[in-house]
């Protein structure tokens, strides 16, 4: 097993489209910015973030192909930084599932043992074990081209690839993109098993938060080269130390009214006014910009609240409604001015396109965010 720690990785890029002019250098820009991240031996960690973030630039730093950059990466104590892709023991599944298309499926597993001059026994023992791991009708595909298979299959030969290897660390570059959504289901799940059984570190790069929570043990969250919070799915979900990671995270995204300020224990945003709540008001300000944030599913329509809890009322124009049947419940879509925003309500509810109705927001589910720095207002 391996622990990988990277330790202050940055990697910068030419940006033509920003010099000022002919003569100027070109202004350099960030793919990854001092990155700082561990993965413990056996854990898989997500790369989850939007197209262009940096997953993939810093997937091929661990892998060994990208080599111009600033910072250390380490297999347990081992600086890797000047070990060559083919030492480091790694297992790689990528998008397009990089295939010898000239090669049949057991071509394509053994090629690497035939570089180096391994013994016929090592190969076929390894092959044999292979085969046991990726069950029943992986024998099939090793009798085949790649032409002549699906995509599932292609991927499913792939990862038998990275398996024969037997290596210290995967690495999985969007593996399930080019899969139909049955497909990626019934993949998502075999690669779990597999990582399960392996207990290898990984390393996952995906933009789909369902591959993420599924496979990962713990997902990084990336944006502009940078990574902003580490953590279990739930803890980012739940505690979000950033306004990027609340709204990237979730589904639906969470609810986020921006352009708000403090004045005299209200919150003014835009068009709406709501109340500090009391656990707040010792930490928000007159002349604080804040950025308030709520879960579409802790809202509810005013006439299903029971009691009296402390909350704010929002009158709003519903603008579209999305029945959502896994959780027998609508989301309607609404308009309070120029913020929009959603709140859940009962799958028989009877509104239509066009209704006002009041939500309910409990202050008790509402998260703060100062506006400049994006970052989350705690109050422990």
């Amino acid at each position: 097993m391996t622990t990988i720690q990277i330790r202050d990785l940055s990697k910068t890029y030419s940006d033509p489209t920003n010099a000022n002019s002919v003569s100027s250098p070109e202004p350099l820009r960030y793919a990854l910015n001092k990155i700082f991240l561990t993965v413990p031996h056996g854990q898989t960690c997500a790369l989850l973030g939007p197209s262009g973030c940096g997953k993939t630039t810093l997937l091929k730093v661990i892998a060994g192909i990208e080599t111009d950059y600033t910072g250390t990466v380490f297999y347990d104590e081992q600086n890797i930084n000047n070990i060559l892709p083919k030492d480091r023991h790694i297992g790689m599944v990528f998008q397009n599932y990089a295939l010898y298309p000239h090669f049949k499926g057991l071509g394509n597993l053994t090629f690497s043992f035939k570089v180096r001059k391994a013994p016929d026994a090592e190969i076929e023992e390894r092959v044999r074990i292979t085969s046991e791991i990726m069950g029943v009708g992986f024998n099939d595909l090793l009798k085949q081209k790649p032409g002549h298979l699906s995509g599932g299959e292609q991927q499913r030969l792939a990862i038998g690839r990275a398996i024969v290897r037997n290596p210290r660390v995967f690495l999985f570059d969007e593996p399930l993109a080019n899969l139909d959504a049955k497909l990626r289901s019934k993949t998502r799940l075999e690669i779990k098993r597999l990582l399960h059984k392996f207990q290898i570190t990984t390393f996952y790069v995906t933009h789909d938060q369902d591959e993420a929570i599924t496979i990962a043990d713990i997902i990084a969250v990336m944006r502009d080269g940078k990574i902003e919070q580490v953590g279990t799915y739930r803890r980012l979900r739940e505690h979000p130390d950033t306004i990027f990671v609340a709204s990237f995270v979730g589904r639906p995204a969470m609810n986020i009214f921006s352009g708000g300020t403090v004045q005299s224990g209200w919150i003014h945003l835009n068009e709406m006014i709501m109340p500090i709540p009391a656990t707040y008001k010792t930490y928000l300000h007159d002349g604080n910009k804040i950025t308030v944030g709520i879960r579409p599913e802790k809202t509810c329509l005013v006439e299903q609240v029971i009691g009296t809890p402390d909350g704010s009322i929002l009158n709003g124009l519903i603008d579209h409604i999305e029945p959502d049947f896994a959780q027998q419940r609508q989301l309607l879509h609404l308009k309070t001015g120029s913020q929009q925003y959603i709140a859940t309500c009962p799958l028989n509810n009877s509104h239509k396109i066009g209704d006002r109705v009041d939500i309910f927001l409990p202050a008790d589910q509402l998260y703060f965010f100062n506006s400049q720095t994006e970052r989350r207002i705690t109050t422990i």
